[in-house]
Parts: structure tokens; sequence; C-alpha cells
């Protein structure tokens, strides 16, 4: 446990930055699950505006340092080529 005024500082932005890091995490998820059932259903449209918005929330990961950029950059990819194959298939 933290003994001193600035570790103890310290130890409750770290609590804050967690929360707020998990909580963008979930929305992220949240984000690609979208664009793969757009994909499962088939639903081009839809898909393409669901795709659009988790490229935008993937790429806030990486400015915050949650994600990596080619982490973010592999999941935009196979996002998109998820959808590619079902606006074809």
């Amino acid at each position: 446990m933290a003994n001193t005024v600035q570790a103890k500082k310290r130890a409750r932005q770290a609590e804050i930055h967690r929360q707020r890091n998990v909580a963008f995490r979930s929305q992220m998820r949240t984000a690609i699950k979208k664009v793969l059932k757009a994909a499962q259903d088939k639903d081009t449209a839809g898909g393409q505006v669901a795709f659009r918005e988790a490229s935008s929330v993937i790429d806030r990961g990486i400015s915050r340092g949650l994600v990596h950029r080619n982490t973010a950059a592999r999941y935009k990819s196979r996002l998109n080529a998820r959808l590619h194959r079902a606006s074809v298939a």
C-alpha cells in the first residue's frame, strides 16, 4: 500500500485511468461486434456505417495507448475483409 502522499495520489490516478480504459475498451469491443453482426446478417449498408464507426473508435484507442497501431490495423483489415466477403457472397 502507498505510504507517501505522492504514492497515494498516483494510486488514485491509476485507478481513474484504469476505469476509463476499461470503459473505452468495452466501447471498442461493442463497435467491433456491431460490424461482425452486420456481416453475419449480410447487411451491407448497416455494415459500412458500423465499420466507419468502429474504425473511428479503434483509431481513438491507438491515440489513447490502449491498442498498438499494428493491432488496430489488423482489426480494421479483418473487419473490412469480413464485410467484403459478406457483401459478395
